[in-house]
Parts: structure tokens; sequence; C-alpha cells
């Protein structure tokens, strides 16, 4: 009898690997930025809310994330704002790492070296922050994935990254939640409820259709499906549906990995020689340097109700 149930077992995993009823091993790092939160609505109460919520969520998954910090955030009259730094020591009481996302989220194609003086302005607190917990500041996320109009530009860029000790954090799964979180944060607002509905409803599926494309964008360049890394916001829809997106990720077969070891893929050594306005996905500017025919065509858009909710026109 026992032997039957051993063979049984056999053919039930034989059969979910030909009818590929298993899903594939994958892997990704969940990357947040504007922190402390992103939102139209400044009062503390819902700073606090939203963070409460994305940490609990994210706590809850074991996910390894890294928040980006704007510092201007950490500001109220020029002073010091204690309790929106409060809002940085939570992340670090859950085990996370913090980043440098510029001080007052300026594009490097402003000027390198105004964007310069902005990144060494807003690493001063969250620098003392994480030496108390022992940590160091180690990634540099780039404003709007802006990194400069010309391979000089580039070039000069990366000396002064090297000599202050950062890491740019790349993005492979670009996406446009920030539509989705003005459109949701409109909704509330108006107090239109059927409509943050509406909008909550479409978000996961636009983020796994992405990732499907991503994907396939992935093996089209490497003939494997790399190490991903995904931009996220640290805004009022991501503390509602977090964990929405991480039940997906998890039924689509990944497991949550640091930066640092998404990083590890070699996929990362190759260089970013992208000199377009436009911050676009690593994925995209590896595919450009290899001739624009290889791009993956049918890149999923935001769907027009939610564009026309956020009130943008494009992305």
């Amino acid at each position: 009898m026992r032997q039957k149930i051993f063979f049984a077992f056999v053919i039930l995993g034989l059969t979910a690997v030909v009818t590929g009823a298993q899903p594939p091993r994958r892997a990704i790092a969940i990357t947040i930025d504007d922190l402390p939160v992103s939102s139209a609505r400044g009062d503390i109460g819902t700073l606090r809310e939203i963070t409460k919520n994305l940490l609990a969520k994210i706590k809850a998954a074991n996910v390894p994330a890294i928040g980006f910090v704007n510092e201007t955030q950490l500001y109220h009259d020029e002073m010091r704002d204690e309790p929106e730094v409060d809002l940085l020591r939570e992340w670090l009481d859950a085990g996370l790492e913090l980043g440098n996302h510029t001080f007052s989220h300026h594009s490097i194609n402003d000027g390198l070296e105004a964007y310069e003086v902005d990144i060494l302005k807003g690493e001063p607190i969250t620098k003392e922050l994480l030496a108390k917990y022992g940590k160091e500041m180690r990634y540099f996320r780039h404003p709007y994935l802006d990194t400069g109009l010309t391979l000089k530009i580039k070039s000069d860029f990366n000396r002064f990254l090297k000599e202050h000790g950062y890491i740019i954090a790349p993005v492979t799964m670009d996406n446009s939640d920030w539509i989705f979180a003005d459109a949701y944060e409109k909704a509330f607002v108006s107090g239109d409820a059927k409509l943050m509905k509406r909008i909550g409803t479409a978000y996961v599926p636009y983020v796994r259709s992405k990732m499907v494309y991503w994907e396939r964008q992935s093996v089209r360049l490497f003939g494997r499906e790399i190490r991903q890394i995904i931009l996220l916001h640290a805004n009022f829809i991501n503390s509602v549906y977090l964990g929405d997106l991480v039940r997906m990720l998890k039924r689509r077969g990944y497991r949550f990995v640091s930066l640092a070891d998404a990083m590890r893929d070699k996929a990362y050594r190759l260089p970013d020689r992208y000199i377009q306005p436009g911050g676009i996905s690593w994925l995209h500017r590896w595919a450009l340097a290899k001739g624009k025919g290889y791009l993956l065509p049918g890149e999923p858009l935001t769907p027009k109700f939610v564009m026309k909710a956020a009130g943008v026109e494009s992305e």
C-alpha cells in the first residue's frame, strides 16, 4: 500500500512538471521610492497610517525591501520634522534598508552640479539613522529614472557616486503605480468609494500584465529570466494592495531577495549607455543597446479610466 502511495506521488509530481502546473523559480527585489510617504494628504496621521499598513504587509510577507528617501519630506518650515523622521525609524525597526533618492526629487537632466549637491543634501538624516542601527547607505535611485543625456555626464556622475560610496539601484520591472496612486487618492478625497474599488481592482492585474511583459523581455534578451528589480512607491494604494501584489508574485513563482542579491545576477554587469530623455527600464536600455528591433512590442498601458481619474494625459 505504501509503495502504491509513493508511486502515486511520483506520478503526480511528474504530471505537474509536464503540464507546467508548478510555477517557475523566480527571484525579485522590491524597491520602494519617495519615502517617507508619497501622498498629497500631508497630515502626519495619514502618513503614519500609510506607513503602518505598508510595513505590516512587507513584514507579513518577510520581504527584504529597500526604501529610497527624499529628505525634503523630513523638514517643515526648514526645521527638522521629528514625526516624519520617526516614519523612517519604523522602516529601520522592521529591519529594512534605506537608500538615497536625492533631497528634492530633481532630475539629473536639469544639471549635473546641482544634482550632485541635491544628493549630498539628501543624506544627513538618513545616514544618522542608519548608523544607529549599524547600517550604511549604499544605494542611490535616480528620480524619474533619468540618468543623464550624454555619456560624459554619465561617466562624471558615476565617478561622483564611487567617491561617495553609492551604487545605482536599477529597475527592470518598471510600471506606472504612481498613476494608479494619484487616481486612487483623488477618488478617496472626493468620497468616490465606487471608483476607488474599480481602480484597486484593476491595479494588481495591471502590475501582473507588466510583469509578464518584462519576463518575456528578459528571456528575449538573455535567454532566461534574470533576477528582477521592481519599482513601487510608498503611497496609499500600495499600503492597501501590497499584500495582493505579494500573493500574485508568489503565485508566479517569485521568491523575495534583497537588492544586493538581485544585483548579483550577471545581467547587472552590463553598462547603461542610455542617453535619451525619459527614464525607462534597464531591460529596455539593454535592448536598445542591441538595436531598436530588439525591443519587445506590446508593453501594457495604464487603463484609460485610471488615467482620466488621475488627470494624466500620457504615461
